[in-house]
């Protein structure tokens, strides 16, 4: 099955093929963990979001139409989940910067050198980076976790958000400049 599109896996599960489905979530498991975790910065909950993406994916099969790429659609799936948590979360007034877990996985630079001073600039770079991407409104980061973490294309982003191809493009451009305005304000550039 390693050979086939996620268009035809689809495809086959809907047609009632389970071994298709196992193997679409080994192809976005790690994928959705790491866009899910974006949002939301707790490693138990993504995993949670990204259980509830499955269990759409499984008990909504015959929702999905071959009139969008399938990434496109399980992305969308999980990205809904995603923001209606932060939704939860802001309702009960939980949510702060200060509560933000960390990981050591995330936003890795790689490391070129031994020099202890090196790994203290990279964990403080990484944290900055990511506290800045936080801090960004909900539309902007999600735009620059797709086009900048994710790696999605522009067209595939443009359908995701249900934006026009142009402001999709101009979005980017200005959720870059504020993450630098952000960083440069950290003094990390």
């Amino acid at each position: 099955m390693t050979g086939k599109t996620d268009e035809e896996l689809i495809k086959e599960f809907q047609n009632g093929n389970v071994s298709a489905y196992n193997h679409l979530i080994y192809r976005y498991k790690d994928k959705l963990l790491n866009f899910i975790y974006q949002y939301v910065h707790d490693l138990d909950l993504a995993e949670d979001l990204l259980q509830d993406t499955f269990l759409k994916l499984y008990t909504h099969k015959n929702s999905y139409k071959n009139i969008a790429k399938f990434s496109t659609w399980i992305y969308t799936i999980a990205g809904n989940f995603a923001k209606t948590e932060l939704r939860k979360t802001k309702r009960r007034k939980t949510y702060s910067n200060s509560e933000l877990i960390y990981s050591e996985d995330e936003l890795v630079v790689p490391d070129y050198s031994n020099e202890p001073d090196k790994d203290i600039i990279d964990k403080s770079l990484k944290q900055d980076l990511q506290e800045c991407l936080s801090n960004l409104p909900l539309d902007f980061r999600t735009i620059i976790i797709l086009r900048d973490i994710q790696e999605l294309s522009y067209d595939e982003i443009s359908i995701i958000v249900e934006l026009p191809l142009g402001t999709v493009k101009s979005r980017i451009n200005r959720a870059r400049l504020k993450l630098y305005e952000c960083l440069n304000t950290k003094k990390v550039l």
